[in-house]
């Protein structure tokens, strides 16, 4: 058993502080090119939406009013308008709070004096290669064709759709050994971003090391290692973003999913697959009840309801509550207009551990379901292996998502959801546990273009 080891570096407090206004600004919005990336800008114009105010960033002067009493600030939310501070000085904190540009104040971490060691898990000997039972021969889906045939996903790779031309970020909390991973070596990674800030006093600046959670998942979209196991999105480009702490579990993880989704979209992202939940946080101080879970009262829950208005699809794992106390969702998960993942087995049956729904409001959550139960997957280590948890089933349906959109590519955010969504094996009836149930891209696809052709 791991025993406990003081938590690194000195004491800190953060609080994230609401703005009245974004006043005093010299950013407007018929000049997006300031502050927004061309395919950022296009993507918006290819879907017929506007730059809003939520798009514009915070005003420097703003920032400035908490500079000059020596705050240090950790990251700002533009859509939400917040700023967030870290300071061992509560008194300043509080201070700040007065400030008259300040709405509402909030603490969101307290580092704890312990957390359970070992602090990470630094890179390990690699696997190079792949044991010759982890292969099927003849077969270039190998041990992926049952999780990707599920949902018709090698209808769309036989006709070469495998995500080319689309970006998918992917929010996690550490990517192990990815760079260094032979399957994938073929992957086009558009670049690597880390806002966990509280980590900076004893991160080592190695992206790539630490946790391997965000490895197993990309693998599901990206791997290419043929005859044993493929991604459901090949071809696609990809922005890897760290912004969960493995460290401790607080509601300043909001304030990084929130940084990090608005840093995809900034760069011009199409699709954002997030395995990450939320609902109780150590100490209980922040935690989130069922009555929360209406799309909008957790921050994180609240920025995830804007992106597709962004023109981002965001797919998110439901979480994998359904044997717990909990059962239901978790923030994200109860998002408006997005794709919340479920999970079944290999033989199409619900897995017990997924979290259920519906929303607060009445709405149907999980949306769809994936093979989420002995998922085909790489390990940080390079090795060939089944998981469990909708953080797996998750990925699946994003990287189709991707290829699907890669063929329909005049839809719309809304309407790529809207048709994954009508698609799905019980779109008839659908219920809290399967939600519509279990896509099918190629119908998605044949019914897309259709609609294209009118």
């Amino acid at each position: 058993m791991e025993g406990k080891v003081k938590y690194p570096g000195p004491k800190l407090f953060v609080y994230r502080y609401y703005l009245n206004d974004k006043k005093g600004g010299k950013h407007t919005l018929d000049r997006p090119g300031k502050y927004l990336s061309q395919k950022s800008i296009e993507r918006r114009k290819r879907q017929k939406l506007k730059v809003d105010s939520t798009d514009l960033p915070i005003p420097e002067s703003q920032l400035m009013r908490f500079r000059v009493k020596g705050a240090r600030i950790l990251g700002v939310s533009k859509w939400n308008n917040t700023v967030l501070v870290g300071s061992a000085d509560t008194t300043l904190l509080n201070l700040l709070a007065q400030l008259p540009n300040v709405r509402e104040a909030r603490k969101v971490f307290q580092s704890p004096d312990s957390i359970n060691g070992p602090l990470s898990q630094q890179k390990r000997i690699i696997q190079d290669h792949f044991n010759r039972w982890d292969s099927v021969r003849n077969d270039p889906l190998g041990v992926s064709r049952t999780q990707i045939e599920m949902l018709g996903g090698n209808r769309l790779h036989e006709i070469e759709l495998y995500g080319k031309g689309m970006t998918i970020a992917v929010l996690d909390g550490g990517f192990q050994n990815v760079d260094r991973l032979g399957c994938f070596s073929q992957m086009k990674l558009k670049g690597t971003h880390n806002f966990v800030s509280v980590a900076e006093d004893y991160d080592d600046g190695d992206f790539f090391g630490g946790i391997d959670h965000g490895t197993k998942v990309l693998s599901v979209m990206a791997a290419v290692a043929p005859e044993v196991i493929m991604g459901t999105a090949p071809d696609a480009d990809y922005w890897l973003l760290r912004c969960e702490d493995p460290l401790t579990e607080m509601p300043i993880e909001e304030d990084y999913w929130a940084m990090a989704a608005e840093f995809a979209d900034s760069v011009g992202v199409d699709i954002i697959n997030s395995s990450l939940g939320y609902n109780e946080f150590d100490n209980n101080e922040g935690n989130y009840h069922l009555r929360d879970l209406d799309g909008h009262k957790a921050l994180i829950s609240h920025t995830a309801s804007m992106l597709s208005h962004k023109g981002i699809v965001l797919c998110n794992s439901a979480g994998n509550s359904g044997m717990g106390h909990w059962k239901k969702i978790t923030a994200p998960a109860d998002a408006e207009d997005i794709i919340t993942v479920g999970a079944v087995n290999s033989e199409m049956r619900n897995a017990p551990f997924a979290s259920v729904g519906p929303t607060q409001d009445g709405r149907i959550k999980p949306d769809i379901v994936a093979m989420g139960s002995g998922t085909a997957l790489i390990s940080g280590r390079g090795s060939l292996i089944r998981d469990m948890g909708t953080s797996f089933s998750t990925p699946l349906i994003s990287g189709l998502v991707a290829c699907l959109w890669q063929g329909l590519p005049k839809l719309s955010a809304i309407e790529i959801i809207d048709l994954v969504r009508q698609c799905s094996s019980q779109a008839d009836e659908p219920d809290n546990i399967l939600g519509y149930g279990i896509p099918d891209f190629w119908q998605a696809y044949m019914i897309g273009r259709t609609k294209g052709e009118e």
